[in-house]
């Protein structure tokens, strides 16, 4: 027992310092960079006639900003605070950690291009989906309205045209950032450290021996909690394939970690009210397990 404290006090610290220098980081980065972006065209754009165009927008700004599931939520608050539309937040939220340009190349090179592009096609639509769903439902009213307090034109231009200012005013901004989420951050590195080294290894490979059917979505309630980049979930998800583990629950684990953690939800409930956070939850569930059978109807 003592030994277990220590690992998962280890990890807790570990977790700790990894995730606040993440957030911290690329909090700075993009409040920095946000006075240089248009935001008014990317607006229009985004929030244009076409609502189908905006969700797109949103999901390819999610594959070319591949961040891991809590650091999607520094660029998540800039775009609600620069209201961009609901829908294309929602559709980015979902595919920023899950779709890295890298890793798929990464993940083609292990286990092939087919599964690449099952995998690509799926989380790619499932988000556009779910986005759509979230903003047809009026989930926007469940964001909290201390976050949504917009940004004055002239704020814009005169951190522009004066870098030094625009410093000062982004470690600014991250600070307030960081002192609404760090006990969230805390409390979600301290469950993740217990998860990870106080649960039983041996349970994966129990029910690697029962219906895939009823396997999927265990896996997908398995990953869903777990903080785990793709980058991390790809060798883990190899060491089970080479074990055994068929790759239609695999590929659900491995979705449903990347999609979300539980340090990400933590953070979320910052931002978000109960209602839209449990549609977060529900949303990468659902994607982790109909992807899975994806996988299990192809036959892989």
């Amino acid at each position: 027992m003592p030994d277990v404290v220590t690992k998962v006090l280890l990890e807790f610290l570990s977790l700790s310092k990894n995730l606040l220098i993440l957030f911290i980081g690329i909090s700075l980065f993009i409040n920095f960079i946000q006075a240089y972006v248009p935001f008014e065209k990317l607006e229009k754009w985004m929030g244009s006639k076409n609502p189908f165009l905006g969700n797109l927008a949103g999901a390819a700004l999610g594959f070319i900003t591949p961040f891991c599931s809590c650091s999607t939520i520094p660029l998540l608050v800039t775009m609600l605070n620069r209201n961009i539309p609901f829908q294309t937040t929602m559709t980015y939220l979902f595919t920023s950690p899950l779709l890295d340009p890298w890793i798929l190349g990464l993940m083609a090179y292990i286990y092939g291009v087919k599964v690449t592009v099952i995998y690509t096609v799926a989380t790619f639509i499932f988000s556009m989906i779910i986005g759509w769903y979230l903003d047809k439902n009026n989930y926007k009213e469940q964001v909290k309205k201390v976050v949504v307090k917009g940004v004055l034109p002239e704020q814009d231009k005169a951190r522009k045209k004066d870098i030094i200012l625009n410093l000062k005013e982004s470690v600014k901004e991250m600070v307030d950032l960081m002192r609404s989420v760090l006990v969230y951050i805390l409390i979600g590195a301290f469950i993740g450290a217990i998860i990870k080294e106080a649960v039983p290894t041996n349970f994966l490979t129990f029910i690697s021996d029962q219906n895939q059917w009823w396997v999927i979505p265990v896996a997908a309630i398995i990953g869903v909690p777990l903080y785990i980049r793709l980058s991390t979930m790809m060798p883990i998800a190899q060491a089970l394939l080479v074990n055994g583990f068929p790759i239609a629950p695999t590929m659900a684990l491995l979705i449903g970690g990347a999609g979300a953690s539980l340090p990400e939800i933590i953070m979320l409930k910052s931002i978000f009210r109960k209602k839209l956070v449990g549609a977060f939850v529900v949303s990468v569930f659902l994607m982790a397990t109909v992807s899975g059978y994806l996988f299990l109807i192809f036959e892989f």
